[in-house]
Order: C-alpha cells, then structure tokens, then sequence
C-alpha cells in the first residue's frame, strides 16, 4: 500500500471543522493541509524530517522542537485493492487514539498503542479510501482526570490514562517526543472460515535423568460445521533423534489434552545445556480435508522462581530461578527502547541481539517504559537459550484502578500473555517497574503497594488463567507484606544508590540476592557525540553548569541547568574525578576517562553478584545499547558504537571467570567461577603489569573447578596501599581466557592505568 500523511495543529482543526473532522482524502485537500508522503510503519515526525520540513531531530537542541508538535492531528490515507468482502485491514500497531474510515464511514476505533486492530468494512470489490485519523495524544490525555492518589515522573501524568510507551513522554534515559503513527505494518487479510486461532504448549513436569517430559497442549479455533466432531487435530514436533505425534477428534471449538514425550531434548539457558527446540506442526482437519496449519518451535522445558518474601544482610532468603529444576545464575541486561521512534525499532533489532549473544548474557530483562518486543527477538531468545523477564507495560507510576483503565490494560496484558507464552525463553511475567517504590515512598505519604489491585489481583489472575506455569512478580522491585512490615530487605532490588565511587559504602554494603537493575555512566565516544553536538568539546559554560547540548541529550525536556536529570553530565564527570584525581580538559582522554570509570564500575558490579554465587543469584544490568544519542549508563552507544565497558563485560560474563575478591587483611582472593554444567580443568597465571618496568608473574598453578560453583583458589599478599594492576590468565579446552583487576582503585594514575591496558592488550577503545 502507498501511503500519503496530512498534519495539521489542533486549533486549526477545530476552526476549520468545529463539529466534525475530515473523514475523505477530498476533505483533507479541502482543508489546504500539505500531503506528503508516508513510510508505514513510520511515525509522522520522520515523514517531516524526509520532507525537510522538520530538522534532525537527535542534533543539538533539535528534540526540543518535538515539544512543539504534541497538539498534531495526524491522518494517514491510502488506497486498499479488495477481492473478497470478506478481507480485513489488519493495524498491527496505532499509536494512539485513531479512528479508521473506509470510504468515509466510521469503522473502527483504536485507543492502544499495544494492541492490533483489525478493521472489518462494507467494502466495494476494487478501490477503497482508507483514512485513519490519529488525534493528539497530549490532547486527548486531558479528557481523563487522574485521581489525587495516583503519581508519575513530573513529565509523565498523561501516561496514566494513555496505554503508550511511557518514555515518550520523556525519562532519564529517553528524549519527550510524544509521536504518532501507523508504527507496525499494515496488511490486507484474507478470512478463513475454519482456522486455528491459539495454540498453548506447556510443560507440566520433566524427568531430566529419565529424559521424559508431561506436557498439555491447548487449541482453540474458529470453526463453521455444524458438528465440532467432524474436526481433528494433529500435534508432531521433532528435535534431533526426539519426536511426538498424537491427534484427537474435537468436541468444541477449544479442546485441551495431554501427553507425554520420551526421549526428550530439553530447552535450556545459554551456560546450562542446549535450547534445543522442536519443529513443531499442528494442523486441523475437518473430516479427511486440512483445514489450517500452524508451526511454531517448542521447547520443553520447567521454569520456577523461587523466591522469598524478604532476606536480610545474611542471605536467609532467596530469589533464584530454575529451569528443569536446575538453579540457573542470572547474568543479564535490561532492555530499553531500542529507538525513540519505535517504527525504526526493526532496522536496530539484528545487531542489538547480537550484541546481546555474544557478550554473554543469559537473561534480558524487558523494562516496562518501553514497547513489547517483536517475535523476532522472543524467537531470538528462543534459539539462543537468553531467558526474558518481561515487564508489563507501566513504569514510576501509580496507576488508577477505575474500571476503564483495568479494561484496557486487560486486553492489552490478555493478546500479550497469548502472543508469548509459547516461547520457552520467556521467564518471568513482572508486573510494573518501580510502581511499588512509587507507592511507598516517592511521593512524601508512604502507602502500601500490596493494595495495588492491578498488580496483586488483576495480573497475577490474568497470568493464571492464559499462562499458568509460568511465574509472576508483581513488581520489580516487589515490596511484599513482610518488608512493608519493615521486618526485612528485598531479595530482589535495583541498586542505584548515591551513584558516587562505584566501590563506595552504598555498593560494598548493599545487599539483595538479585540486582534486576543497576549502572554506571560512561561518555560515548568522540566519533559519535560528534554526529550529534555541535560543540561536544564544550561540556560546561565557565560558572560550571553543563552546555544546552549536553542537557538535552543527559536527557533534559528543558534546557535548563535545574531541569530534571540535568545533574547527569555533572555526576559523569565527578566519576571521573573520583577515579583519577582529576578530569582531562582534552575531549578524547576525558572520554577515556569516562570510559574506563564506567567499565571498572559495571565490572566491579558484575564480578561481586558472581563471587557471592550462591548467596546472590544474579545481576540484569542497565543497559546494553542507546536508544538515542545521548550520555548514558549504556555500553553501546545509538551508532553502535562500544564503549570499552562492553569489553570488560564480556570477560566478566564468561562462563568460567577467574577473578578477584576485595581486600581483605593485604590479601586478594582470587576466585573461580564457573557456571558451565560440567567440571573444567584449567591452569591458571596471575602477572602483575608494572608500567616502564615489565611484568611479573605471582601466581600459578592447576585446578579442578566443579560445575555450576564459584570456589577460593589462591591469596595473593599486596602491599598497604599499593594501586597494581593484575592480568589474570587461565588455558581451559586449549583456549586462553583473561581478566583483570586493580587494586585500591581510586585517585589512580591515568597514565599508569592506559599503559597496563596497553601492555595486557585491553585498550579497547572506539574512536
């Protein structure tokens, strides 16, 4: 379909149509609106820029301008071809508030950015004018009046009603620019009188040492006999030298059965096993005649969390998932929007999940300001054993509980839970970000979160109804009955703190047995700030405060030096103070600087979680890749370009790590770890790198480490105060691996430190 786009300003809609807006292409030329034309998928700001009536939008201070186009009405106009009258338009996604008219005539309304529309019509065989009429977010919002007990972000309060990503509205991490759009694609349909309309593969039970596994198979389907008998279905799946088959006759349009597979080839997380998938085929037959097929990819697999409802400093509680049956040590990132404009989210997607794969996380962590991901990365998931924690879609919020808003959030949550439950990556349902910190303590009033009917009752049901064997979270973090109570500490918790020196109080004492968020900033590097500041040299004016380009892209809506997050470039740049002593006047060492502060810091988050395996349980941290170019806690920036944090992940995050404990009594402990579902042997070197002088090897030796453990290898004995910079080496099937690791790292020598990086081969900066 070719597509052409008219926007116009509310008041100039309302003056030229007081009663009623266009619903016809002629209107619309009527009205004396320019057409352009339109990408679909696509949001109106981008056909604005390729017309060139709008500026870049991520340059300088251009996202500003985004502000001044939040009262747009928007219409999208196209021809549709029909052949049959009983074809459909399928949306797959309206962002938001749109009304579809097919040759003038009201045919469907949208009101979610989340949910599919499908558009049936009295359509003419040939030619029909489809219109669709998206009204201004910002505008609609004040229709609905947030109850005095609600809470968002200071720029988020028309969130609460609007079911739209939340960071449109403007976050810490994510420029204002409340869009519109026709953001997925759009396609003409066919009907199908018998069809297969949900298809649910669960597994109850598995016997990993007897290979055997007890699984449900659920199928509803549309069907237009007279007798639900006459149908059939047929269920075949085959991994490797595995494979099942089993038909049954039907007795009404959903029908439910169970079997058992033997011989089983079992889905497991990246480090744990192979996520190995059946080929998987149901088919529906109406007498002798094939009616539908499906085919999907299953994997076999049980997925628990187990989880307590409180710890303390000791580690008396829990919160660890397990899969098979097997406790799995999580170490993940969390996953933001991948573009402001979430029509451009498919041309990014291939390379952030590569990037995903080869640093080597287990888990991914999806955020709930953001969109529900494709099935392209849930399949991604899928073949590549990265479990998914899935947020639902609310953040920093407390959100109302009328009726209309548990309405939409029901459907929403509803087509979600159906569209991906059959992935065995899918972990966790969570059901909001932050909202319970919000209800207790962000807005000055402490208040229960467990009286949040969405999250402790509407979810949590919806979860059990359509996904029963997977878990729910109501929160992320959960405050349950017993820390409200003040009777303990979360098990699960985000650790953000002060976000002073990265081995501070905060970070040394903090203790929760999973960290599902935490970071550290580093600068992008000057390739990319260059792509979109005009002065990036110029951090800060002379009275100190930071440059209108750099509080934009910190990220502020306002350009102003007390705006929110405004404080984000100044604590940048204190982190580096911090660690060095001082800060470079020079951009590119400053941006090292930045660089190799924020790669310390994540690695010194990272490496403490997986010392204390199995006291703690795993780290999701923030975040992998930009969404926009901006300065950030992330570790690639929007140009895909890595920050040397990425490197000192991916060693980190190797299966089996060998590295250091903090000082204790003079001494370092060097610990192995090793998350492999097998014992490795391996021998093992630790050379203390002494810039102009040479190297010198410490320690050495051999060692069995036994799978899915972290064991004391060895103490190494170091000198009061000393700031040494050690290469850790080990040789395991052939292979060599290396880590690092400083001590006393704080007030350090720049010089020093670049020149050990230079010897050890780790000076892995992108220009």
């Amino acid at each position: 379909m070719k597509w052409t786009m008219f926007c116009a300003p509310h008041h100039e809609v309302v003056k030229k149509f007081p009663k009623l807006t266009p619903v016809s292409y002629s209107q619309l030329l009527e009205a004396g609106w320019e057409e352009l034309e339109a990408a679909v998928p696509g949001n109106f700001e981008l056909d604005l820029m390729r017309a060139g009536k709008l500026p870049d939008l991520y340059f300088s201070e251009n996202t500003l301008l985004a502000q001044t186009l939040e009262d747009m009405h928007v219409w999208y106009c196209t021809t549709v071809t029909v052949t049959d009258p009983g074809q459909y338009l399928r949306f797959e996604g309206i962002d938001t508030f749109a009304d579809i008219y097919v040759n003038g005539l009201l045919a469907a309304s949208a009101d979610n950015m989340y949910l599919p529309q499908e558009v049936s019509a009295d359509w003419k065989m040939g030619d029909n004018e489809v219109l669709v009429h998206i009204r201004p977010t910002m505008i609609k919002a004040r229709e609905y009046t947030s109850p005095v007990g609600c809470y968002a972000l200071k720029y988020g309060y028309p969130s609460l009603y609007v079911r739209k990503a939340a960071h449109m509205y403007g976050w810490d991490i994510m420029p204002r620019i409340v869009s519109a759009g026709l953001w997925k694609p759009v396609t003409l349909c066919d009907v199908k009188q018998d069809a297969i309309r949900e298809v649910y593969f669960v597994t109850n039970k598995v016997d990993v040492k007897a290979r055997s596994a007890k699984m449900r198979f659920y199928l509803h389907a549309d069907i237009s006999g007279s007798f639900a008998k006459d149908y059939r279905v047929k269920i075949e799946g085959h991994c490797k030298d595995s494979s099942f088959v089993k038909e049954e006759q039907l007795w009404h349009n959903t029908h439910a059965f169970a079997f058992e597979v033997e011989d089983c080839c079992f889905w497991w997380p990246k480090n744990a096993g192979e996520p190995d998938l059946y080929d998987t085929t149901v088919t529906l037959y109406y007498k002798e005649e094939i009616c539908d097929t499906y085919r999907l990819k299953v994997g076999i697999r049980t997925m628990e969390l187990a989880r307590s409802e409180k710890t303390d400093a000791e580690g008396s509680g829990n919160f660890c998932f397990r899969v098979n049956g097997k406790n799995i040590f999580v170490l993940g990132t969390n996953w933001v929007p991948l573009d402001a404009f979430h029509s451009q989210d498919p041309k990014r997607l291939d390379q952030a999940l590569a990037l995903l794969d080869d640093i080597g996380c287990n888990m991914v962590r999806c955020w709930g300001g953001n969109v529900y991901e494709s099935d392209t990365f849930y399949d991604f998931c899928d073949a590549h054993g990265i479990l998914v924690w899935q947020d639902f879609a609310m953040g920093c919020s407390v959100y109302p509980h009328d009726s209309e808003f548990m309405e939409r959030l029901s459907k929403e949550a509803v087509y979600q839970i159906k569209r991906l439950r059959n992935h065995p990556a899918l972990a966790l349902w969570a059901g909001d970000n932050e909202n319970d910190q919000a209800l207790y303590d962000w807005n000055g009033f402490v208040r229960n979160p467990n009286h949040n009917i969405l999250t402790r009752q509407l979810l949590p049901e919806l979860v059990r109804m359509h996904d029963y064997a997977r878990p729910f979270l109501p929160s992320s973090p959960y405050i349950s009955e017993e820390v409200f109570a003040g009777n303990g500490l979360m098990p699960e918790n985000h650790l953000w703190g002060p976000r002073d020196y990265f081995k501070g109080d905060y970070y040394k004492n903090t203790f929760c047995h999973f960290a599902s968020e935490t970071g550290y900033h580093g600068f992008p590097a000057v390739s990319s700030l260059k792509r979109f500041l005009r002065r990036p040299e110029v951090i800060f004016h002379e009275e100190g405060t930071p440059t209108a380009e750099y509080l934009v892209h910190a990220t502020c809506m306002e350009a102003k030096p007390d705006a929110n997050y405004a404080f984000r470039i100044r604590l940048a740049y204190d982190q580096v103070v911090t660690l060095f002593g001082s800060a470079s006047q020079e951009l590119k060492e400053f941006v090292k600087q930045s660089q190799i502060s924020q790669a310390e810091a994540k690695k010194y988050f990272i490496e403490k979680f997986r010392i204390g395996k199995w006291k703690r349980t795993g780290i999701i941290w923030w975040n992998l890749v930009d969404g926009w170019p901006q300065v950030s806690d992330a570790i690639v920036d929007y140009y895909f370009t890595k920050k040397l944090a990425y490197h000192y992940i991916k060693r980190s995050q190797q299966p089996l790590c060998l590295m250091f404990d903090e000082l204790v009594d003079n001494r370092i402990t060097l610990v192995g770890v090793n998350d492999l579902a097998a014992d490795k042997k391996i021998s093992y070197r630790v050379v203390k790198i002494i810039p102009g002088q040479g190297t010198e090897c410490v320690m050495t030796g051999q060692i069995c480490l036994d799978a899915d453990t972290a064991a004391e290898i060895g103490k190494l004995s170091i000198e009061e105060g000393e700031k040494t910079f050690y290469l850790i080496e080990w040789e395991m099937d052939g292979k060599t691996y290396r880590n690092h690791y400083m001590t006393n790292i704080l007030a350090i020598d720049y010089g020093k430190y670049l020149e050990a990086l230079r010897i050890c081969g780790m000076d892995q900066f992108e220009d």
